[in-house]
C-alpha cells in the first residue's frame, strides 16, 4: 500500500479541481518559489469576488489544513491558499527563516496572482505570517481572521506554553522523530482526537518533515525577547477564532491579544474544539468565518 497521506493528497486535489481551485507556482524571485492553491480561472467575474487568503499552522501544509473551509468559500470567494516557505512545494536559497520574510513572499506571490486587497485567515503559524503581511502591507490585507496565535512568539508565550505542554522547545514539539511524538502533535492540538494507528503515524513522517533542517530554523527564528517586541498598530478590523480548549495558545492567551489589538478586535471561541478548530468544528467554524466576511461585505456597501 501507498502512503495514506499522499494518497489523500492525491484524492483532495481532485477534489479541489471540482469545486475550481488549481495548484500554481509563482517565482517570487530568483532562487525561491512558492507554490498556490488559486481559482481555476480568473474571469471578469471572479476580480469582482472578495478575495480571501488562508495560511496554515507548522503540521501540516495549506491545502490539508485549510480544506474544509476551502470547499465552504469557494463558490462566493476567490480563495488563495499558500503554502510557507518549506512547506508542500515552496522553497527558498535565502538563508532568512524570518516570519517577515514568509509574509514578504506571500505578498509579492499574491499581487503577482493580481489579488490587490484581501481578508487573510491564519492559524497558530500562519497567523503570525498574517500580523507581519498585515503590518507590512496594509493596503493589501484589509482585515483578518486570526485563530489561535500571537502577534509574535515572545519568550514569555514560549515559556507558558512549553511548560504548560512539556516540552523544552517548540522543536521538540513541533518536528517528531518517532511515532509516539506524531501522536503527540495531534493529541496536544486536539480537544478529542482518535488514536492513530502506528502506521499511519510512520506514514506522516514519511511526508511531513522532507526539509527538518530548514524547519527547525524557522522555529528558531520566530521566538522573539519580550524586551525586543513592540506590538503594531493595526488599523484592519481583527476576528479572533478560537479554540475554546486550546491547549498551544489559551484562552487567556486569547483574551490578552484581544486586549493587546483595542477596539478593531472580536473575539469568539468555540466549544469543545482545540488549536484545530477548523479541522474538529469546521461546520461551527465556517458559519463563523461567513459571518464574519459577509459583516466586511456589508460595511463596504455602505462606505460607497
Amino acid at each position: 500500500m501507498g502512503n495514506i497521506f499522499a494518497v489523500c493528497k492525491f484524492i483532495l486535489r481532485g477534489v479541489m479541481k471540482l469545486v475550481g481551485m488549481r495548484s500554481q507556482t509563482v517565482e517570487i524571485e530568483p532562487g525561491t518559489v512558492m507554490n498556490f492553491w488559486v481559482p481555476n480561472k480568473i474571469t471578469e467575474n471572479q476580480k469582482f469576488k472578495p478575495a480571501v487568503v488562508f495560511t496554515h499552522g507548522f503540521a501540516m501544509d495549506g491545502i490539508t489544513t485549510w480544506q474544509f473551509q476551502v470547499l465552504s468559500l469557494a463558490k462566493d470567494y476567490a480563495v488563495y491558499v499558500p503554502d510557507l516557505l518549506f512547506f508542500g512545494g515552496s522553497t527558498t536559497d535565502k538563508p532568512d527563516r524570518s516570519p517577515e520574510f514568509q509574509a514578504e513572499c506571500v505578498a509579492k506571490g499574491l499581487r503577482m496572482l493580481g489579488v490587490e486587497r484581501c481578508t487573510l485567515v491564519g492559524l497558530s503559524y500562519g497567523g503570525m505570517v498574517g500580523f507581519k503581511m498585515a503590518e507590512l502591507y496594509p493596503n493589501l490585507v484589509e482585515s483578518m481572521v486570526v485563530t489561535c496565535s500571537v502577534m509574535a512568539l515572545t519568550r514569555s508565550i514560549t515559556n507558558a506554553s512549553l511548560e504548560r505542554l512539556g516540552f523544552k522547545c517548540w522543536s521538540d514539539y513541533l518536528l517528531p522523530d518517532s511515532v509516539k511524538g506524531v501522536r503527540n502533535i495531534f493529541e496536544i492540538a486536539t480537544y478529542k482526537f482518535p488514536h492513530l494507528p502506528d502506521w499511519i503515524c510512520k506514514h506522516y513522517l514519511e511526508v511531513m518533515f522532507e526539509h527538518r533542517e530548514e524547519m527547525e530554523e524557522l522555529l528558531a527564528a520566530l521566538v522573539v525577547d519580550d524586551k525586543d517586541f513592540t506590538a503594531a498598530h493595526y488599523p484592519q478590523r481583527v476576528h479572533l477564532l478560537w479554540g475554546e480548549n486550546d491547549k498551544i495558545f489559551d484562552m487567556e492567551t486569547a483574551k490578552n491579544l484581544k486586549n493587546q489589538l483595542g477596539d478593531n478586535a472580536t473575539l469568539k471561541s468555540i466549544e469543545k474544539t482545540g488549536h484545530l478548530v477548523q479541522v474538529e468544528g469546521p461546520f461551527v467554524y465556517n458559519g463563523e468565518l461567513k459571518r464574519f466576511l459577509s459583516s466586511l461585505l456589508q460595511e463596504n456597501v455602505h462606505e460607497q
